[in-house]
């Protein structure tokens, strides 16, 4: 396929703001190149700290190079080092519940997934009492707990996925069925570690999780990661997990509860915890830790005017490796739509970077580690930055382009608050397209991406993906071609370059991506966060060091 080239004209218009950039050309074979090698077996499925890992970043640091880019990694290399621990289930495990005396043995995988990051190497949990807990969420600038005072010590928490508000009738505490953070798996496992529960275990639900038992079962059988913490033995709970909803349903009818009558109360702030009388859980399990070391692989741009002010484009480049066989044999986890197409758009923009003039502050370019792990590689980078971020304008992150053709929008993850929502618009507005915001609040992508970490460290950040409103078929087939994915090919084999991707929405989506950060790049205005983010005041401390 040709490289496609936006007008010089149309780019014109937006050229005086941020978001304006000069003529360039991204090119569908380029992309399509380098998605079709990060997604190839050879590559298996991209895990952090495998041979994998040693191909990938060899891949994007010579890409990098070619491009014309200058490392900006450690000690003047290509990577930065992002130490973890990774823990790993050593044989067997042995789950069971039990409830007035009857015991019933579970498949882990099938019917619960358990791990763990506490730091031991056995976990060996006997008859420990079920105690639900609602959502588990502790909010008190919402006047919300659902804890209230209770002890969880030695007792195994069932949680539900999501916020309060996903079902209910009219918006509440939590604003409707737009996912916050208190919604997320991440926030609950903290939480209930925070709240001394000995075990947090989330009822699975696919509408609330967005996914569905395929997802959690293939990425909770691997391998889990952490950085390395001073305090892992208080901030993880000794096991957590997930259970199916119909064997949580079930528990509850032999404790003499309903699930759905507990859930809504649990919709409601008065709610209190209550215990599953009679009702245990049992498991056991060895467990295999290492300190490994992963990478984040970092080139740059120096400005021509302010070099030490930085735009980063970023994307992840782990992927979830090796697992299960599917129904025809492919064991390999490949992670082309998720994400070798952010890669890909990532190195596509470096090399029309550096062939265009310099524009006044440094452009960074990141392929970031262990995302599906937590946000890992992106959060050490936040705590470890290899450029000032009280003077990184903004994160332009890159997520999962659509291999199905042109859309007439662009999209953002999550409703984040903050003034790169209103410059995409615009620089989407002057290419003749429209943004989108995203559709799929409730799914919260926004706590699901690699620019979150960097908006906990206060600097003004949005990730980037494909619209839904498809020029072949509309918002409807944009839609059902979106949802398929996620029901079929998320985190599985399936998710894998095919001769039929037609990598020409991606083109147009990666054009835009560059007028927007070549814009910031040349701009002296500083994106900012809204008075309604939560990532406001964080920023503001560091008002001073910006001109």
């Amino acid at each position: 396929m040709a490289a496609i080239a936006l007008s010089a004209t149309a780019m014109s218009a937006a050229a005086a703001q941020p978001g304006g950039s000069a003529d360039v050309d991204i090119s569908a074979d380029n992309l399509t190149r380098h998605v079709r090698m990060l997604a190839s077996d050879a590559f298996q499925g991209r895990a952090p700290a495998t041979a994998g890992e040693d191909r990938t970043i060899a891949y994007i640091s010579q890409a990098f190079a070619a491009a014309g880019l200058q490392p900006a990694g450690d000690h003047g290399g290509w990577t930065q080092a992002v130490p973890l621990v990774r823990a790993s289930i050593d044989g067997d495990v042995e789950v069971s519940v039990s409830s007035h005396g009857q015991r019933q043995s579970l498949v882990n995988g099938d019917d619960i997934v358990v791990q763990t990051l506490k730091p031991v190497d056995e976990v060996d949990i006997r008859d420990a009492p079920l105690v639900f807990v609602g959502y588990g969420v502790h909010a008190p600038e919402r006047q919300w707990d659902d804890y209230k005072g209770v002890d969880l010590s030695g007792k195994i928490a069932l949680v539900l996925i999501n916020d309060p508000d996903f079902e209910t009738a009219q918006p509440g505490a939590f604003e409707g069925r737009g996912m916050t953070y208190y919604g997320r798996w991440t926030y609950k496992y903290e939480e209930l570690a925070r709240q001394g529960a000995l075990g947090a275990i989330i009822v699975h639900e696919t509408a609330p999780a967005a996914y569905g038992w395929a997802t959690v079962r293939s990425s909770g059988l691997s391998p889990r990661f952490d950085i390395v913490r001073s305090d892992a033995e208080r901030y993880h709970s000794t096991v957590r997990g997930w259970i199916q909803r119909d064997l949580a349903v079930s528990l509850f009818k032999q404790a003499g509860l309903d699930f759905e009558k507990q859930k809504q109360r649990a919709q409601q702030a008065g709610f209190s915890p209550v215990a599953l009388p009679e009702t245990s859980l049992s498991t056991r399990f060895k467990v295999k830790r290492e300190q490994v070391v992963t990478h984040n692989v970092i080139g740059k741009l120096t400005g021509s005017q302010r070099p030490d002010e930085s735009v980063i484009y970023s994307a992840h480049w782990d992927a979830y490796g090796e697992g299960e066989a599917d129904a025809q044999g492919d064991h390999i986890r490949h992670g082309a739509v998720d994400n070798a197409t952010g890669v890909a758009a990532v190195l596509e923009l470096a090399r029309v970077s550096a062939a265009a003039p310099r524009p006044a502050r440094t452009q960074v370019f990141m392929a970031l580690t262990a995302e599906e792990m937590g946000l890992l590689g992106a959060e050490y980078y936040v705590a470890h930055p290899l450029l000032p971020l009280q003077k990184t304008a903004a994160v332009i992150n890159v997520e999962m382009l659509s291999p199905d053709g042109p859309t007439r929008d662009i999209a953002s993850w999550g409703k984040g608050h903050v003034s790169l929502e209103q410059d995409l618009q615009r620089v989407a507005r002057a290419h003749g397209r429209t943004y989108s915001p995203d559709p799929n609040l409730e799914a919260g992508f926004f706590y699901r991406a690699d620019h979150f970490a960097f908006a906990r460290g206060g600097v003004p950040a949005i990730t980037i993906g494909a619209g839904l409103d498809r020029i072949d078929g509309g918002v409807q087939a944009g839609r059902a071609l979106r949802e398929a994915y996620f029901a079929n090919c998320y985190h599985q084999p399936c998710d894998n370059w095919s001769g039929q991707w037609d990598a020409s929405g991606q083109v147009r989506d990666v054009a835009l991506m560059y007028a927007l950060g070549h814009g910031i790049a040349n701009s002296r205005e500083w994106p900012a966060w809204l008075p309604a983010s939560e990532f406001a005041a964080t920023r503001a401390a560091s008002d001073a060091s910006r001109d």
